[in-house]
């Protein structure tokens, strides 16, 4: 049963690894390998199957409910035109210092927003300002790198920092001081060796632009000021309302959707009836058909199935042997962060966290690689968080970037792929520098 899962969790990928060849859509394949892998398990299992996977959807649906949060928001405010500001701050006629700009902002902003919120944004902005489709890939993966990097070194940047910050394994301040100098160099170096295969000039100016937004830019400059306010105020409150409150964060984007949706309906009592049309076009009840349903089904379809590989017992075999087998706990981080290009890094860290008990710790042995802030828990955080970027589906950002751009598993292999493993290399090697003291995985 354990082989069958897994070979239909191959086939599956490799699918969606060559869709662009099978000329079939990734959310489908991905809904079919969820559907057989847990038939499979169902059918050969005990009844208690059923329940695990109630419970592995319970944990899925949570994950796409604040994909669709965050992405019906950031389309409102989008829609209406809240985002011109950064359009106007961010264009250049140099299509390389536009990469500059989107590097340096998406890295600011995931450190704060999630990856997803902060890809969507990003990618939004460079659908104005680029017009010839293979830059803007360029640019758009830039993008996953930067976002995937600001999110590693902050506990509320990334869904896995965020699982060892609450789970005690790292600290806020310990975090960001050890990982700050990894993250920079992951990104940074990507970017200098992407710099020359950028065109010099393929972007739009503000005129061209605005042409392209005449609905929401039709709308009142005060409305789209507290649209905007309301919107990413809203979700910068995400982190603080699951501390305290407990809920999943999903409840939390639900809540600032629902604000955002009542600030809109409000505000059209207040628009001029010469715009009452144009404002239409912009309300929330019409931009949510504009969601890319395709990319919630393919993220419902790879969570599912991953969480019937998990179920099978196979990612903790395999973590197992990796602590008995692997001396280093760098050479242990270092091929989970691997992993995490083909296996969702949220079991595996989920994994990691099982296996590997928070350890107490003196100062005098502040070396303890598995104590709070230890070497095998911060660098878990930066290999998890970034290792997904080696391909274009081993991380939340690349399948938001996949969905919303079209970029495909192989062009994304060919032309960032290595890239990427020297920045990730480097990144550990400053690590290393930092803490130049090899702890024994045992």
């Amino acid at each position: 049963m354990t082989c069958a899962v897994i070979t239909i969790f191959l086939i599956g990928y490799l699918g969606i690894a060559f869709e662009s060849v099978l000329k079939v859509n990734k959310a489908a394949l991905a809904l079919l390998m969820s559907v057989v892998s847990w038939s499979v398990l169902v059918i050969g299992a005990k009844d208690e199957t059923g329940m695990s996977f109630l419970q592995h959807l319970a944990d899925t649906m949570q994950t796409v409910l604040f994909l669709m949060g965050s992405m019906t928001i950031v389309e409102v405010l989008d829609t209406n035109g809240c985002f011109h500001f950064i359009t106007r701050k961010m264009q250049s006629r140099s299509s390389r210092i536009l990469l500059l700009k989107t590097v340096g902002l998406t890295f600011a902003l995931s450190s704060v927003l999630d990856d997803m919120t902060t890809c969507m944004l990003m990618v939004m902005v460079l659908r104005k300002l680029v017009a010839d489709t293979s830059q803007r890939w360029l640019l758009a993966s830039m993008v996953i790198l930067a976002a995937n990097s600001g999110g590693c070194f902050s506990p509320i940047g990334d869904v896995t920092t965020i699982m060892l910050w609450i789970h005690g394994s790292v600290s806020t301040i310990g975090l960001m001081k050890s990982l700050i100098l990894p993250a920079l160099t992951f990104v940074i170096l990507p970017t200098l060796l992407v710099l020359p295969v950028v065109k010099p000039a393929v972007c739009r100016m503000t005129e061209e632009v605005e042409m392209r937004h005449s609905a929401g830019e039709a709308m009142p400059a005060s409305y789209r000021i507290v649209l905007l306010v309301v919107g990413i105020a809203g979700l910068l409150s995400v982190p603080l309302f699951r501390s305290v409150t407990g809920l999943p964060p999903f409840v939390g984007v639900m809540g600032v959707l629902s604000i955002v949706w009542i600030v809109t309906e409000v505000s059209f009592v207040y628009v001029p009836q010469s715009l009452s049309r144009d404002y239409d076009e912009v309300r929330l009840s019409n931009v949510i058909k504009k969601i890319d349903m395709p990319t919630l089904m393919f993220f419902l379809g790879v969570l599912l199935a991953v969480g019937a590989l998990e179920e099978t017992g196979i990612l903790a075999h395999l973590g197992t042997w990796l602590r008995e087998s692997v001396s280093s706990v760098y050479y242990v981080d270092m091929i989970i962060g691997m992993l995490s290009a083909v296996i969702d890094n949220v079991p595996l860290v989920a994994s990691a966290m099982s296996m590997y008990p928070v350890e107490t710790a003196t100062v005098a042995d502040s070396l303890q690689p598995y104590a709070q802030d230890g070497t095998f828990w911060q660098l878990l955080a930066y290999c998890a968080g970034t290792g997904g970027s080696l391909l274009v589906i081993g991380s939340a950002s690349g399948v938001v970037v996949m969905g919303l751009e079209g970029v495909t598993f192989g062009w994304y292999l060919r032309h960032i792929s290595w890239r990427v493993l020297i920045g990730y290399l480097a990144g550990i090697a400053v690590y290393w520098a930092m803490h130049p003291l090899i702890p024994s995985g045992t």
